[in-house]
């Protein structure tokens, strides 16, 4: 390698592809997500190969990981945008919409109610991205403007992820470091303080890019009604699960917050116009036929998520009913759930796994869609309608996110000599007895390329127990940062982002949703350092 570089060749290497990306898509104008992803993942490909020498063999095999991993995010957004249309062309959508209008008609407690409440709930049963990928065309069906609502839906699903998916970050994320039950409840109720105290901030930031500021000062205390109904349950059940407070946070507070907004609890007088409201109310029984895409999907997905149905165990199971040898390519089996397995990838020992039935896809948006059509007895016509259009949807979001995976997998390959772990020592070395201000932000860097908290907890947290112990740091504390980090990250998180847009079919912006979104990341980065005194003084 050329020396003179000095000390800083391999970071330096390791940060190019990065930067080109964001640069590509930030600049003025912006090339379309589905040209720059590919297009990194390929730069990245050729760094790999010619400065770190990597073996050419284990490269391929990690691309075509890349490229089997791409199918979960995939087809997550395929369901997600399957159902909206499904919504739409049942008339399931005009419904909830003149309900939502009969229970408030003030945007702010619309936003609050949708892409605040209802996404913690979508969160904490299922994670994944679907809250994005459910709220957003919500809102824009409501008639906000589709680019900000894209960002308010990503700046708001950010507190409740660090316990998504029925805690899968904290519990799976971070016990693989081997940490008992006490331990793992412990960190997560203090990345839950963190996430309440951040909390007070973010929704109010979130809100800034989707209506005017004077609205939001004359809601502020419905806001807090909203955000405190689901912060305090969330912060009191994560004292003793780590499985549970963003779904029960969530439910609490879409209850509580449906209750204060028809009551106008905490909303500005002068926005509520009462004759108006109840001139096309929605009858108990039309609002829940309209409404089951929506409970339909949460209850499948709380079904599917919680351990005492059964269920989750069933849909995971992944003994092999067949095994196939596929040559060099690897061995491929199939359980009867539908778990569908490659292992010795190329004859590495990259292997790759989708859960077909457990992924938020088939189950719950396609069962979902195709049973609001029998419910709702739409037309053949339109059920037609409503697949060709989501199958449209889909050309320029496969591209992206094909190359979001394979960039994901090719930055965090070569283990301790891979570009993130590279990246992560370097801001370790930088940031020294000052890691606690840093710290989240190796955990956001994790959830912006891989797109889950999870992989962010599984990739970064050993690295954060090292440079903890290394700097005789408080290894609760550093670990709580690390998981607020991942959450934080889902900000900025790419395949989030294209599938935010890809849901309401907007192609193009991802550069624009980008610059804004990491406004309130940072902030929320600085909150979570803010917090460390408070921490420290409690332990």
């Amino acid at each position: 390698m050329p020396d003179w570089f000095g000390a800083y060749d391999n970071l330096l290497a390791s940060i190019f592809p990065l930067v080109l990306l964001i640069y590509l898509m930030t600049k003025k104008r912006s090339l379309p997500s589905y040209k720059v992803l590919p297009l990194a993942a390929v730069l990245l490909f050729i760094i790999k190969v010619l400065w770190f020498r990597s073996p050419l063999i284990e490269l391929n095999a990690t691309v075509i990981d890349g490229l089997l991993t791409a199918l979960k995010p995939i087809l997550i957004v395929w369901g997600a945008i399957f159902l909206f249309k499904a919504m739409e062309h049942s008339g399931s959508m005009a419904t909830l919409r003149t309900w939502l209008n009969c229970i408030t008609a003030n945007r702010v407690a619309q936003v609050m109610i949708v892409g605040w409440a209802f996404s913690f709930l979508i969160e904490g049963a299922s994670g994944f991205g679907t809250p994005v990928a459910i709220a957003t065309p919500i809102l824009v069906g409501l008639g906000f403007e589709p680019v900000a609502t894209v960002v308010v839906c990503l700046v708001f699903n950010s507190v409740p992820v660090t316990f998504g998916a029925v805690g899968m970050p904290t519990w799976f994320g971070l016990g693989e470091l081997g940490l008992g039950w006490p331990q793992l409840v412990r960190i997560g109720f203090f990345s839950a303080l963190i996430n309440a105290v951040a909390a007070l901030v973010i929704p109010l930031v979130g809100l800034l890019f989707i209506v005017p500021k004077r609205q939001i000062k004359a809601n502020l205390g419905f806001i807090y009604l909203s955000v405190l109904a689901c912060v305090l349950p969330y912060v009191i059940v994560s004292a003793w699960s780590c499985e549970f407070p963003s779904i029960v946070g969530g439910l609490v507070g879409t209850i509580l917050s449906v209750f204060f907004a028809h009551k106008g609890i905490g909303l500005a007088k002068e926005n509520i116009d009462v004759g108006e409201m109840h001139t096309e109310c929605v009858s108990p029984r039309q609002l829940l036929k309209a409404s089951f895409p929506l409970w339909g999907t949460v209850l499948i997905l709380f079904a599917t998520r919680v351990d005492y149905f059964g269920l989750k165990a069933l849909l995971n199971a992944d003994t092999p009913a067949c095994k196939i040898s596929l040559g060099k390519i690897g061995i491929l089996s199939i359980s009867a759930a539908l778990s569908v397995t490659l292992k010795n990838i190329l004859g590495t020992s990259t292997s790759w796994n989708h859960k077909f039935l457990y992924i938020p896809s088939i189950i719950p948006f396609f069962v979902v869609g195709f049973a609001s059509f029998r419910l709702l007895r739409t037309s053949k016509a339109d059920i037609a309608a409503a697949w060709n259009e989501s199958l449209h949807r889909m050309r320029h979001p496969v591209i992206a996110l094909l190359g979001t995976l394979v960039f994901a997998k090719l930055f965090m390959f070569g283990g301790e000599s891979s570009c993130t772990m590279i990246i992560g020592r370097a801001l370790a070395d930088a940031a020294g007895r000052h890691w606690y201000w840093f710290a989240s932000l190796l955990g956001a860097l994790g959830s912006f390329f891989a797109g889950s908290n999870t992989v962010s907890n599984l990739t970064f947290a050993p690295i954060q127990d090292s440079i903890g112990r290394m700097l005789c740091l408080n290894m609760t504390v550093v670990l709580a940062l690390q998981s607020v980090g991942g959450a934080l990250g889902k900000m900025v998180c790419i395949h989030d982002i294209v599938a935010g847009c890809s849901v309401i079919g907007i192609t193009g912006l991802e550069g624009r949703i980008l610059k804004r979104t990491v406004i309130p990341m940072l902030l929320y980065a600085i909150i979570a350092a803010m917090c460390v005194p408070l921490l420290l003084t409690i332990l």
